[in-house]
Parts: structure tokens; sequence; C-alpha cells
């Protein structure tokens, strides 16, 4: 990546952050990120918050990258049948980006907010939310017991090692979210406030963040790496035995 691309990037995401996206704004991100791939983002990414960009101001390139390979997803699930093991994952990511999705807007509601009795509802709702996203446990057990399991065999154990370590970064954020949700009738309400709109914010970027990469990246490896359908079904039965998550096969 060169610097040129990084400068592009950053006028960008200045215009997207500035004015949100509209259609030619749109263009511009589609144009400029078309050509990238997902490796290419991720070192983009890294650069752009050691110069200084907060995190969460990356969330509309990484929202646009993700339409431009929306194909690319479907691509890959039409390779593989419903009920494979992939297939699933892919589907859960779908269900959690649209929690992410309302976690964002609930957010930003109770930031309008002035008391605890003004926002009671809302807090109910993150509350709900956090349940849900926790909810994801067996997803990730499926995806560290048996699916990085697979990879590590085939020497792929670079994107396993930081996915572990997402998940567990993640995971403790997913707890503070519920914490802060079932003891903000406890807390000064501005502090609440405060608290509840850091972790939800880096919830929303980082695991939608940690999504991408899983679909772009660690998923079709696993594809290419993982050969032979006794494999895959074998897979399949050790995934059956941990569990799914509640919002797995709800429409």
């Amino acid at each position: 990546m060169d610097n040129k691309k990084i400068q592009e990037l950053k006028e960008v995401l200045k215009n997207l952050n500035k004015v949100g996206i509209n259609d030619e704004i749109r263009k511009e991100a589609l144009d400029l990120v078309k050509d990238i791939d997902a490796i290419d983002l991720s070192i983009a990414e890294q650069q752009l918050i050691e110069e200084g960009m907060e995190p969460q101001d990356l969330r509309h390139l990484c929202d646009v990258h993700m339409e431009v390979l929306k194909d690319e997803l479907s691509k890959i699930k039409t390779k593989i049948s419903k009920g494979h093991v992939v297939y699933t994952l892919i589907d859960e990511h779908d269900k959690i980006l649209r929690f992410l999705e309302d976690l964002e807007k609930v957010n930003s509601d109770i930031q309008k907010t002035k008391s605890y009795d003004e926002a009671k509802e809302k807090i109910y709702s993150i509350n709900k939310l956090a349940e849900n996203i926790l909810d994801a446990e067996n997803h990730h057990q499926r995806e560290e017991k048996i699916l990085f399991v697979e990879l590590e065999k085939r020497e792929i154990t670079g994107p396993t090692r930081i996915m572990r370590m997402e998940h567990d970064d993640l995971r403790a954020r997913k707890k503070e979210l519920k914490r802060l949700s079932e003891n903000a009738d406890k807390m000064e309400f501005d502090e609440f406030k405060n608290k509840v709109d850091e972790v939800s914010k880096y919830i929303i970027f980082n695991l939608r963040d940690h999504i991408f990469k899983e679909n772009y990246i660690l998923y079709p490896s696993s594809l290419e790496a993982i050969k032979g359908k006794d494999i895959w079904d074998d897979m399949k039965k050790r995934c059956d035995e941990i569990g799914y998550c509640s919002f797995t096969f709800e429409n």
C-alpha cells in the first residue's frame, strides 16, 4: 500500500464521516477500494490508526469495502451447500452484523437522552442486544475448536492466532456492555452514557472488522486448504456436538 493510496483513503474517510454516505461519496469510495484486497485494507486501516485516526472513524470504509465484496461472499456460498460448516458461520455473521446495526442506532439514541428514566427503554434494548452478541459464543467455539484447528494442522497459524486473540478481547467488551446495561440505574447518568458509548463503538468497529477478515480471508483460505468431503462431514458432526446460537436458524 503506497502513501498516495493512504492519502486518498483519508480524504474519502473525512468526507464519509463529515457528511455521511451519499451517492457521490459512495461512488468515490467504491472506485477507490474495489481493487484493494482485504489484506491491503487491513494494512491501510492499521496505518491510519497509527497516524491518529480513531478506529470508529474507519467504519464507513469497512462498510463500503463489504459492499464491494458482497458478490465474492455470494460466490463462496454457491460453492458449498446450506448446512456446510462455513455456510452456517457466514449466515451467523450476517445476523451478528444486524445486531451491530441495531446497537449503533440504540447507542446513538441513548446519547441524545438526558436522564436514566428517559433512556430506560433504550437501556433495556442494549441489554438484549448484549445478550444476543454474547450468545455468539458457540459460533466462536466452533471456529476455535474445529475450523481453526484444521487450518493449524495445515500450518495456517497466523490468521487463526489473531482471530483467537480478537475473540478474547471482544468477549470481555461484550460482557462489559451487558454489565453496564444492568447497572445503569446505579451509575451517574453521564458516566453511564460515556462508558456505553465507548464500549458500543469499540464492539461495533472491531467486531465488524473481525467478521470482515474471517469472511474474506479466513473462510476462503479454509475452503482452499481443507480438502475432502469426508473431512468437512466430520467437522460438521463435531460442530453439531458443540451446538449453535439461539439465532443460528432464524430467518
